[in-house]
């Protein structure tokens, strides 16, 4: 049963029984309200600076170096951004990318190699015949001298060709053995959804060089295609693999209601779109057959309402030391940080919703060495986060 809530808005209130009610619902955990929005803007523990605006639609960023980022503009631009300087620099050679609707030039995350040789992985839209679009994975090399992109190859171009202009996923991450795991979502069409034969509505794990890991779970068991790590995801937003756990999270849109946090494991079914928490646009009826069903890996926590989830990072870093080990999800309609914590088995524990009072769609999110936070909104601003 849920304890009475302290002194706040009506509106907050709603909010955090219904988070609190699916969550026990679907966790069958005992949870009190006293720990969730322990940190309220009267209490907390960050201050905010503006590092940059007029940036555009930063849909990715990672460090090149400890003062530069490099930054994905969803309109299908890359730049290099100097933290000290403010000063941002656009970058040469990307290939034809198809900006429509949620697509464009997606994610962007660094990875060295074990010849020591960095390489900046990206998702984009890429142009098909017919008018169709597919989330793609690349990589290439930066040269800074010369402010260009070079040796750029397409890792694989998924199946998920579509005209639809939605659902693209498309969050990047690696394991550090080796593997880089990215998201598609269904494009649009829930059939994709339990079709684990098909690249769309699925996490995909390949090799840093492209190739499929002979590990797969779908390698020998022909029941779905051999990139594809788990299937049954609506839209894949955050994916981050957590160092210290050993263990891949995901984070992805719902429908109207039923955003997810998802533990990913091999071969799985999460359910899109046969299971959802989620209901229809149009009407209040339920999307899928039901929350839950035997056979298909429930989620580890449900928003609802929906924050539309933008990105996630697993914290750790000085700056916040309490932080370590918590996610922070960047949040769109919810307009805010989402930071939860988890127990040791991985289950929900706190949620804590920072920087509400900026009112800004979050994108994306980086920490750097000394463990400042900063991230991305859509009205084009960078923000970094210090401690108070």
């Amino acid at each position: 049963m849920l304890t009475s809530l302290p002194s706040l808005k009506p509106s907050l209130k709603r909010r955090i029984y219904s988070t609190l009610l699916v969550v026990s619902a679907i966790s069958g955990l005992s949870m009190t309200s006293h720990s969730l929005y322990a940190q309220t803007e009267t209490d907390k523990q960050y201050n905010t600076q503006i590092m940059a605006d007029s940036l555009g639609v930063i849909w990715g960023m990672d460090w090149v170096n400890d003062r530069q980022l490099i930054m994905t503009d969803r309109n299908g631009e890359v730049y290099l951004f100097d933290i000290n300087t403010r000063q941002k620099i656009n970058l040469a050679g990307l290939p034809d990318i198809k900006v429509s609707g949620q697509g464009g030039l997606l994610d962007v995350a660094r990875y060295t190699d074990s010849n020591q040789q960095t390489w900046f992985y990206f998702t984009y839209v890429k142009p098909l015949d017919g008018g169709n679009s597919a989330t793609t994975l690349a990589r290439a090399q930066l040269d800074i001298t010369n402010k260009k992109l070079t040796q750029w190859q397409d890792l694989l171009v998924t199946d998920s060709a579509d005209s639809s202009s939605k659902h693209f996923g498309s969050r990047i991450t690696f394991d550090q053995q080796g593997h880089v795991y990215f998201g598609v979502g269904d494009r649009g069409n829930r059939d994709n959804g339990q079709n684990s034969q098909n690249q769309a509505a699925s996490i995909l794990r390949l090799n840093v060089d492209g190739s499929i890991p002979q590990n797969n779970p779908f390698v020998e068991n022909k029941k779905g295609n051999p990139a594809v790590w788990s299937f049954g995801h609506r839209n894949p937003q955050g994916l981050v693999f957590d160092q210290k756990r050993k263990i891949l999270w995901e984070v992805e849109h719902g429908p109207r209601g039923g955003d997810e946090i998802n533990l990913i494991k091999p071969g799985l079914n999460f359910g899109w779109a046969k299971t959802s928490h989620g209901k229809e646009y149009w009407n209040p009826m339920d999307v899928g057959e039901a929350k839950t069903l035997p056979g298909i890996e429930a989620p580890v926590m449900v928003y609802v309402p929906s924050i539309a989830p933008s990105s996630a990072v697993i914290y750790h870093g000085e700056a916040f030391s309490s932080w370590n080990g918590n996610m922070l999800i960047g949040a769109l309609a919810g307009t805010h940080i989402n930071m939860v914590s988890f127990d040791e088995q991985n289950q929900l524990k706190d949620e804590i919703r920072l920087v509400e009072d900026l009112n800004e769609r979050i994108r994306d999110i980086i920490v750097d060495e000394k463990g400042l936070i900063y991230f991305s909104t859509d009205s084009g601003k960078l923000y970094q986060l210090s401690p108070k």
